[in-house]
């Protein structure tokens, strides 16, 4: 069996990840050990009687920013060659899913969380190889960003899904298109009906009728993506 996936996540609120990991698919995939999840707390990495993480911004402003002592710590503690640390920023590139399966295929993640006005910038320069947003909005954290992409990861590990490794294969963004509707029981909900191609048991023509209803939901959606369809 291959070694399951690490991912640390670095914050120092380690506690809104205790559901999270917990329960549904990301709990199963932990207790099936095809990932391994540890919260790494920076205030275990400080030295002053107040586990102090952060200080106010040089140059003024408001808010406060995460100090790098704390963080580059915390990471360095539990780096090796095989990690890719990841920040989470909201002046980070644009997650893909495209990134979802490369970081499925490491061997280690540590996702350190951003907090307050966010980190200092030596923390960037010198541990951190890659800086994500989850999309054009602020959170008052990082760990609900961490917490995406941990979920967008986890279920691409195989056996995670249960269903073979096809289970994704028709997932939005998976072939630069958006999802097909999706329909089950019952045949017939308040006057709208199951479209009847896809009782019909013609394989063929389901396929052809999921693949005309993503483009066509793509177009409306997110016409963005089928620039190179």
């Amino acid at each position: 069996m291959d070694a399951p996936l690490q991912i640390d996540v670095v914050t120092p609120i380690p506690g809104m990840l205790d559901g999270f990991i917990g329960e549904s698919i990301i709990g199963r995939a932990v207790n099936a050990s095809a990932v391994r999840i540890r919260r790494i707390n920076p205030r275990d990495f400080t030295s002053d009687v107040h586990r102090t993480v952060d200080d106010r911004p040089y140059g003024g402003g408001p808010g406060m920013v995460m100090k790098p002592e704390p963080i580059v710590d915390a990471v360095e503690s539990v780096q090796t060659p095989d990690s890719k640390v990841l920040l989470m920023s909201p002046r980070g590139r644009l997650f893909r899913q495209a990134d979802a399966r490369a970081w499925a295929e490491e061997r280690h993640l540590i996702l350190v969380a951003g907090h307050y006005e966010g980190v200092d910038e030596r923390v960037r320069e010198l541990v951190v190889n890659d800086e994500i947003s989850i999309g054009d909005y602020v959170l008052t954290n990082g760990v609900v960003a961490a917490a995406v992409i941990i979920d967008a990861v986890v279920r691409l590990l195989p056996g995670v899904l249960g269903a073979g490794p096809e289970a994704h294969q028709s997932d939005s963004f998976s072939r630069d298109l958006l999802e097909y509707p999706q329909y089950t029981r019952p045949p017939a909900f308040r006057g709208l009906e199951v479209p009847e191609i896809l009782r019909s048991g013609n394989h063929e023509a389901v396929a052809r009728w999921r693949a005309e209803m993503a483009r066509q939901h793509t177009l409306r959606q997110r016409p963005d993506l089928l620039k190179d369809v």
